[in-house]
């Protein structure tokens, strides 16, 4: 079976960093990927929800912020979970694999420290125990 995805696009909101019960990194990101122009001349977006883990997760998280552009490859994953109600419910999420900057950190962002820049690819396997 195959199951590959590639996404450009731009994060909506800062990573969301968390640490499963054993001490794994893990972060949480939108993307918003553009669609082709509407016949009406509207353009539409699709909002993709991303998972990162280990090391990239806490990069991405450093180094990633609301509006950067960023390269995605991984693979489609649905979860179930149950609501604050009791309802069973899905979610379909990309567990990246690479993760690549296609813009430059704002100034504020690259003073925070030294780190990876546009031209970086991260990479690593991803994991299956999320935490969301």
């Amino acid at each position: 079976m195959f199951n590959k995805i590639i996404l450009i696009g731009r994060l909506t909101r800062e990573p969301e960093l968390r640490y499963t019960p054993n001490g794994t990194p893990v972060s949480k990101f939108t993307l918003a990927v553009d669609r082709r122009v509407s016949k009406q001349g509207e353009k539409e977006a699709d909002f993709i929800d991303i998972v990162t883990w280990q090391k990239k997760a806490e990069v991405c998280a450093n180094y990633l912020g609301k509006g950067r552009l960023v390269a995605v490859e991984g693979r489609l994953q649905i979860r179930s979970y149950e609501d604050n109600q009791g309802i069973r419910r899905k979610a379909a999420e990309v567990v990246a694999e690479t993760v690549k900057f296609l813009d430059r950190a704002k100034e504020s962002q690259q003073q925070d420290g030294e780190g990876p820049g546009p031209d970086d690819f991260i990479s690593e396997s991803s994991y299956d125990d999320t935490p969301f």
